[in-house]
């Protein structure tokens, strides 16, 4: 089962899936490729597989990718092989995405692949403060152009099967584990 975690920038993707892998057993990541620079703590294979504009581009030539995009001025992809293998593997996998991606891999892949889509809400005020208040403090024009996205992706929320308020990181994951366990036992029985 495929697990497709979406929101706007800021919305708390990257802190819900560490939080889901640590507490489901059989809940794993899948990397995405891009060609922007690791952030602070990144490791390269764990959340992304970083490599440079032209690998990335090389890749899109040899049609690696289920989908990709340019998001915030740098390119995301989803590796057909790794998608593959993480499926094959049997363990549900929880991948990240923006908008674009998600309506992309589920007219590729919804008839083939159990998938689940999940969009996380956050108030725009929230999320201008989270990106603020990041680590790797991002420049007032990567905080510009990350806002000027809010609306576009909250105007696609009508594509998902459940939106969440992520106001509350305890009770957001709990809401979500119990959202895959249910799915995964639906569609384990049909």
């Amino acid at each position: 089962m495929l697990v497709l975690l979406s929101g706007v920038s800021g919305a708390g993707k990257d802190t819900i899936k560490k939080e889901l892998i640590k507490r489901m057993d059989n809940v794993t990541s899948m990397p995405s490729y891009t060609d922007r620079q690791p952030r602070e703590g990144e490791v390269d294979g764990q959340i992304y597989n970083f490599i440079t504009t032209e690998e990335f581009e090389n890749k899109i030539k040899e049609n690696e990718f289920y989908e990709y995009s340019v998001h915030h001025e740098h390119y995301y992809g989803t590796s057909k092989k790794i998608l593959d293998e993480s499926i094959n593997s049997g363990k549900i996998i929880v991948k990240d995405i923006e908008v674009n991606g998600t309506e992309n891999l589920l007219k590729l892949l919804k008839n083939d692949i159990d998938i689940v889509t999940i969009f996380l809400r956050v108030p725009k005020e929230e999320v201008r403060k989270r990106l603020e208040h990041r680590v790797e403090k991002a420049s007032i024009k990567e905080i510009e152009l990350r806002m000027n996205r809010f609306d576009y992706e909250e105007s696609k929320i009508g594509i998902y099967d459940y939106v969440i308020k992520n106001d509350d990181l305890e009770k957001t994951v709990q809401i979500i584990m119990t959202i895959i366990q249910n799915e995964y036992k639906l569609r384990k029985h049909s």
